[in-house]
């Protein structure tokens, strides 16, 4: 009889072993919450929220986690908004994510408010826009050292995407209204591609056949060919877009607009917005994981990640997240 409850005990704490080890390998949704200059880390099944990091900068605005998961790239862009006067931020935190702390820093050594970050789909090398400096840098995300720079040949290069290939990157010029085609092996600018007055946010399509990039002039999105490098039509929208997404499959674009706080669900057949679906004030970015079941959407207003069923366009939980929830990663752990 006395070793009954012995077993039961073994029992218990190799399960709880085997389920914190099980947790520690899952993917985890990374969520920048600008008001709180913290980097939340999510379990994105449940919404539980493991950790809030510390950036111990103002303050971060984007996320990009490592090819392998284990690590965060923060750049710490400063406390103001693109072309606006304030802090002009110099470095790039490097988070551990299983132990929740700062591991590294990129320093740039002065101001240039690097923004958004992205890991090179073939090289793994880390990809930061850098506004101040007209470019982006490119960064050793095992060393943390700066490798070197590629010019964008405009003010204000806010958001940046990379071809399958690697080959070729597209900036979002803001202010001037421009997207940047970028010859990434030969680090040089391949073209400039005219678009509105002020652009905002870039996608790419994962067949890499259109980049889209949001009007902020007039709601709707411009769809650039890849192969012509220029502005083949235009997508109107309920509002303003924003932040913007494509579907693994490529058969949606999905889209966020602050200003109507909706999502819109363009069909990729059509170029056209088939469904919307009601959110909180301000959704900002879009991140959609590789199944491509959910798009999760963040709202900085109400302090929170909208996760939205890609299946029925509908809203299936809300995540609390921080103060200002803006940027959103997906590590995927391996």
């Amino acid at each position: 009889m006395k070793t009954k409850p012995t077993f039961y005990f073994l029992v218990a704490a190799i399960s709880g072993w085997l389920a914190v080890g099980a947790r520690a390998e899952s993917d985890f949704l990374l969520v920048c919450d600008k008001g709180d200059r913290t980097l939340s880390i999510f379990n994105p099944e449940t919404g539980e929220q493991m950790a809030a990091v510390n950036e111990d900068g103002v303050t971060g605005h984007e996320v990009v986690a490592s090819s392998d998961g284990r690590l965060a790239f923060v750049p710490i862009y400063g406390n103001s908004g693109v072309g606006h006067p304030g802090t002009d931020g110099q470095l790039i935190r490097v988070i551990d994510l299983a132990h929740s702390n700062i591991i590294g820093t990129v320093d740039f050594g002065k101001g240039v408010r690097p923004h958004c970050a992205v890991i090179g789909p073939k090289d793994k090398l880390l990809y930061v826009t850098t506004e101040l400096d007209d470019a982006i840098a490119v960064i050793d995300p095992k060393t943390f050292k700066l490798l070197y720079s590629i010019p964008t040949g405009q003010k204000e290069s806010h958001m940046l995407a990379i071809t399958g290939d690697g080959r070729h990157g597209y900036t979002a010029n803001v202010a001037p209204g421009t997207v940047s085609v970028l010859d990434l092996q030969g680090r040089k600018v391949e073209k400039i591609i005219p678009v509105s007055t002020i652009v905002q946010r870039i996608c790419i399509s994962p067949d890499d056949k259109w980049v889209f990039t949001s009007d902020q002039a007039k709601p709707q999105m411009a769809v650039i060919d890849t192969q012509k490098n220029e502005v083949v039509q235009w997508i109107p929208l309920p509002g303003l877009g924003y932040g913007a997404a494509v579907t693994p499959d490529n058969q949606w674009l999905i889209v966020a607009m602050p200003g109507v706080h909706q999502l819109a669900a363009v069909d990729l057949k059509t170029f056209k917005v088939a469904k919307t679906i009601d959110l909180p004030k301000n959704p900002q970015e879009v991140l959609i994981p590789p199944d491509g079941k959910t798009a999760y959407v963040s709202c900085d207003a109400s302090k929170q990640v909208a996760a939205v069923d890609l299946q029925s366009f509908t809203v299936r939980k809300f995540i609390q997240a921080g103060k200002g929830a803006d940027g959103l990663a997906w590590a995927a752990r391996r």
